[in-house]
This record gives C-alpha cells, sequence and structure tokens, in this order.
C-alpha cells in the first residue's frame, strides 16, 4: 500500500509539473487538460487491475521479426505510442493516448481510412505495396528488428516508421510531423484539404509516435 501511494504521489506531480507539455491550447485549457488526465491516470492507479495493465504496458513493447512482417496487414484502428520509457511519464501517456487516437479516427475518417481500403503487403524480396485511404503506393523497405525501424521508399517519398506488437496485431508508427506528410500528399492526390488541422497534433504531441494498428 505504500508503494501504491507513493506511485500515486508521483504521478500527481509529475502530471501537474508537466502536464503543460501535453498541448499550446492556453493557460486555462492546459490546466482543464491536465487536471483530466491526472483524474485518469489517479482512477487507474488506484485499480489494481489497471495498474497491472499500466506496467505491462511500460515493460511491453514486443519487436515483430522480419518473419513475422511478412504478409498482409489490414487497418483496424488509429495507433498511438508515447516513446518515453519512464513509467510514469508512459502512465500519462496511456490516458493521453485515448484523445489522441479519438482525433485520429476524426482525420483518417476524412480522408476515407478504412479496413478496405487501407492495407499494406510486405514481401520477402524485400518489396511492398498497399494502399492509404484507397491510394496506392508500392516501393521497397528496410527492416531492423533489434530497433524495430523500418525505412519505407515510394517514388512519393522516403520515410522511417516503427513496428510495434499491438492488441490488433502490429502497430505501423510515425514521427508525427512525418504521418502529416504523408496524409497531406495523400490529402493533396484526392483533393481534400480537410487535413490542415492533424498540425495540431504534430505541434501539440511531441514525444509520440502516431499511425496505424493493423491485423491480419
Amino acid at each position: 500500500m505504500k508503494k501504491l501511494n507513493y506511485l500515486v504521489a508521483c504521478v500527481a506531480t509529475s502530471l501537474l509539473v508537466g502536464c503543460g507539455g501535453l498541448g499550446t491550447l492556453g493557460t486555462a485549457a492546459g490546466s482543464s487538460a491536465g487536471s483530466s488526465i491526472l483524474g485518469g491516470v489517479l482512477g487507474a492507479i488506484t485499480n489494481g487491475d489497471a495498474l497491472g495493465n499500466i506496467l505491462t504496458s511500460v515493460l511491453g513493447g514486443e519487436r515483430p521479426s522480419a518473419e513475422q512482417l511478412i504478409g498482409t496487414w489490414k487497418y483496424a484502428q488509429p495507433g498511438v505510442a508515447f516513446t518515453s520509457d519512464n513509467l510514469l511519464a508512459k502512465a500519462g501517456g496511456e490516458v493521453a493516448a485515448s484523445q489522441i487516437k479519438e482525433k485520429l479516427s476524426t482525420y483518417y475518417s476524412s480522408i476515407g481510412v478504412k479496413a478496405s481500403n487501407t492495407y499494406l503487403t510486405f514481401n520477402q524480396d524485400l518489396t511492398f505495396s498497399g494502399k492509404i485511404a484507397g491510394k496506392s503506393l508500392s516501393g521497397t523497405y528496410v527492416y531492423d528488428p533489434n530497433t524495430a525501424q523500418i525505412t519505407l521508399k515510394t517514388l512519393l517519398f522516403s520515410v522511417n516508421a516503427y513496428l510495434k506488437r499491438s492488441a490488433t496485431g502490429m502497430a505501423v508508427l510515425f514521427e508525427s510531423k512525418k504521418l502529416l506528410t504523408i496524409l497531406q500528399t495523400i490529402a493533396k492526390i484526392s483533393g481534400n484539404g480537410t487535413l490542415q488541422s492533424i498540425g495540431d497534433i504534430s505541434t501539440n504531441y511531441d514525444g509520440v509516435r502516431l499511425g496505424f494498428d493493423m491485423g491480419r
């Protein structure tokens, strides 16, 4: 119980000091967001099962092997992962992640991202193909299973992504600004200009990787 109380105190202190990093919407908005996140974290930590889930999440992050990567992966839901390995930052991040996923879901819907038209196929000869929101892409890839970094090279762009085992199967995650570039390229091709607001995520959530949770 003493350890649990100590953990609660640490989380509270960490979030009260660092909640400004969750956004740049102004002092009042930042305070409100910080209070909401703090309440969510404290509620989770004082629940035994949730505490176990948080610890599992922090210790998790299994990297897919090169063999496991091969095949077709279909979009399931927005993917979000914080880069920090710090337990307290991770605990706060998991609560914030659900909020980010909701925003991403809205943005993805605006360009028509869904399982039937968003998928990636990785081949053993280091080529890949697929679609994002129905827009075809293909090229080559280089994957390092030790770091879980994958480099995708197409005629339109070359970008680094990070792979992570997820509840749906595998997450393909990008630095937020890289994801913004990819989605803006797709939006431009489709004549959709509604993605400008995704820049808010790139600006406000600098420490997260964003992308797609995918399954077989």
